[in-house]
């Protein structure tokens, strides 16, 4: 892949008294001044959100130049979608200068997803299964067990994210809370209590994106994007929005992209400084931890205790507090992730920067159905 990152824009994450569509044209904006460009340079954008608007439409206030935008829509997996849209477009040649924009607005509560948009019966929906709250629960439940690991575990990571979110401005959640009090809350669906949980949030991320070519004849550094890789379910695996279990469960979507996008960038999970994977709710992180090769499955507690996953140690790990101190709008989630790795590597992440240096970044989103991307930077 020749493809670099050369702006990021965000648009602070939690809620706000403006629609979807303006956070997504501030987050536009800041990329594109961070990139030292205008919409006239642009020659291709794609872009997604759930419940913010069409984002094609931005362009009646970014610009009536003609240029293409394509929205896209997958899920968390949205922005990595639009990511790898902007991606191709420039490697096909298509385009010298590309965007990437994620925008949402979503009500108070959980996701109300419809049982048959996703082809399924209402029975499904009947039993609570599309509240996924209770999918994840079930899921974590049965890992835990089969890998005998402490459910205390959850209330490390979530601890460790919000100390992270309250050093990060853009950040909803900002008060940081002990393992006790995470473990103590309000139990939602066992063993997952109240505070182990993202919450559907607001928010903007836009990234200018062109060829590394062209990237390494501007004047600032910018940042490698070695590797976009996307990839849906296969048979058998035990997804969210699925009414039936496979007798032998199958690796899920995770896997095969993460792998996919090691094996494209040249490197290996060993070789990564900063990481940012999904955070939905705290066994998220837990699983994705070894889905995408940190750790074995049944080891994520030496990762844990031993502080490896902090902002100073040796993996640090969704470092402005990921999904559970930023929320989630959708569309903009999985971009959010790539740009805090391009600060952490550009080393503009403040507070929360990552100490020696860091050279390699990864990221991982997962969807519904079952679906992931992943990706790796490098500078």
């Amino acid at each position: 892949m020749s493809v670099s990152i050369i702006g990021v824009g965000l648009h602070p994450f939690g809620r706000f008294p403006i629609s979807g569509r303006e956070m997504g044209l501030i987050a536009a904006r800041s990329a594109l001044a961070d990139a030292g460009l205008t919409w006239d340079d642009v020659n291709f954008a794609a872009g997604g959100s759930r419940d913010g608007g069409h984002a094609d439409a931005l362009v009646s206030e970014l610009g009536l130049t003609g240029t293409p935008f394509m929205s896209v829509y997958n899920g968390c997996a949205t922005g990595g979608s639009a990511l790898l849209a902007a991606t191709y477009a420039i490697e096909s040649g298509h385009a010298e200068v590309a965007m990437a924009i994620g925008f949402d607005k979503h009500d108070r509560g959980a996701f109300a997803s419809s049982a048959a948009e996703y082809g399924l019966q209402d029975w499904y929906a009947e039993a609570g299964m599309m509240v996924t709250t209770q999918f994840f629960a079930l899921k974590l439940q049965r890992y835990l067990h089969d890998h005998n690991l402490d459910k205390r575990l959850l209330s490390e990571l979530i601890a460790k994210s919000l100390r992270n979110g309250s050093i990060t401005p853009h950040a909803w959640r900002r008060n940081p809370l002990s393992v006790d009090e995470i473990a103590e809350g309000t139990m939602v669906n066992d063993p997952l209590t109240k505070y182990m949980f993202c919450s559907p949030s607001e928010g903007g991320a836009a990234i200018v994106l062109t060829s590394t070519e062209k990237a390494r004849q501007l004047p600032y550094p910018s940042v490698e994007l070695k590797a976009v890789e996307f990839r849906t379910r296969k048979f058998g695996t035990f997804e969210v929005f699925s009414p039936w279990l496979a007798e032998d469960i199958t690796k899920g979507a995770t896997v095969h992209a993460s792998k996919a996008a090691f094996e494209t960038a040249g490197v290996g999970p060993e070789d990564i400084d900063v990481a940012q994977l999904q955070d939905t709710e705290a066994g998220a992180e837990l699983m994705h931890l070894a889905e995408c090769g940190f750790c074995e499955h049944g080891e994520q507690g030496d990762l844990i205790m031993s502080g490896a996953l902090e902002i100073n140690g040796r993996l640090p790990v969704n470092t402005d507090g990921g999904c559970i101190a930023n929320g989630e709008p959708i569309g903009a989630s999985g971009l959010r992730q790539i740009i805090e790795c391009a600060l952490q590597l550009q080393g503009r992440a403040g507070d929360r920067q990552v100490p020696g240096d860091p050279r390699t970044a990864f990221t991982q989103v997962y969807g519904a159905p079952g679906l992931s991307t992943c990706t790796v930077l490098a500078r």
